[in-house]
């Protein structure tokens, strides 16, 4: 298999070698892209050292069978078509195809069957998003989602590097804030992404987009507050659902457990017990009546929201691939 990941210095891309490896893939090429700034760094992969290249249009003309992207959605923009132009198939974990009503955006457990007989460009989505839905979608397909409320608790990892780096700085004694609206160290930020016309903000719609073209049911109501706290890894969710058909609390229970990579605990879970974990995990499973309940989502934002799905995204499409 021919691969490339662009974006390969960034938490995601280093994150992405290392599921890639985790996962056994066989490359008999990889090529690592990034900016002008990392090109002539060394990465690791399967105990051999990998220079960086620097990203052009002549390099990304190579052709692979599959090429990972993670280096935002300008870079995206430009470079991946001309990737699949090559013969290509682009996994993009930007926001810069993902309401492309053409171009699926594909969490496996849930709707993979879109990547039979496809090539172009696959949208990986948001993580926040991901984590959501994959708790969740095996209850919309027996009760129905009518409405979703969602407040997040997102790590600084969200944002790269550039995230980390300044909680760090900030817990060493820097007062400058460059990255977040204000200061994260501890501190929680009620923004994340640009607030559009309407008061919400761009993270905010991702989710609502995103979790009604993934269930496919644009009737879903979703409400997301997205929130930045200071954690390094792993998105928090306190999750309200209302659903269209009666349940029983057991029937919803049941429905979580039987979900494919999401574990059900009555553990007090936090964002410390799932870094570096592939699974989502929900606690706090309660309702009142028979059409709402709510749950704490949690998961590792980089590898479940991130690298992991779309790592699952490649092999899914190389197993069934036609």
């Amino acid at each position: 298999m021919r691969l490339a990941v662009v974006g390969a210095t960034g938490e995601v891309g280093r994150m992405m070698l290392r599921k890639l490896e985790e996962e056994s893939v066989n490359a008999e090429v990889l090529d690592l892209y990034a900016s002008s700034r990392s090109a002539g760094s060394c990465l690791e992969f399967q105990g051999s050292k990998i220079r960086v290249q620097d990203l052009n249009e002549d390099h990304i003309k190579r052709g692979y069978d599959y090429a990972l992207f993670s280096a935002g959605a300008s870079i995206s923009k430009h470079y991946a078509p001309i990737a699949v132009s090559s013969g290509t198939v682009v996994i993009d974990n930007s926001s810069a195809f993902r309401s492309f009503q053409e171009i699926p955006l594909v969490v496996p457990q849930i709707n993979g069957h879109l990547l039979e007989n496809y090539r172009g460009i696959v949208a990986n989505p948001n993580c926040s998003t991901i984590q959501m839905v994959l708790s969740l979608y095996r209850i919309h397909r027996r009760f129905g989602l009518k409405t979703i409320v969602v407040s997040t608790y997102q790590a600084v990892s969200g944002a790269g590097n550039k995230g980390i780096n300044e909680l760090t700085d900030q817990e060493h004694g820097s007062k400058e804030y460059k990255v977040f609206v204000r200061q994260i160290h501890r501190n929680v930020v009620p923004i994340i992404g640009d607030i559009l016309d309407d008061g919400f903000s761009t993270e905010e719609m991702k989710m609502v987009n995103e979790t009604r073209k993934i269930l496919d049911d644009d009737s879903i109501s979703i409400w997301p507050t997205t929130v930045r706290v200071p954690v390094m890894f792993g998105h928090s969710e306190s999750v309200f659902c209302e659903t269209v058909k009666p349940f029983t609390i057991e029937e919803i229970r049941r429905e979580i457990v039987a979900s494919d990579d999401v574990h059900l605990t009555e553990e007090k879970i936090t964002p410390i017990e799932v870094a570096g974990s592939d699974t989502v995990f929900v606690s706090r499973l309660r309702s009142f009546d028979s059409h709402r309940f709510t749950i704490w989502n949690i998961a590792d934002n980089v590898r479940v929201g991130a690298a992991t799905n779309a790592v699952r995204i490649l092999k899914r499409h190389a197993g069934g691939a036609k």
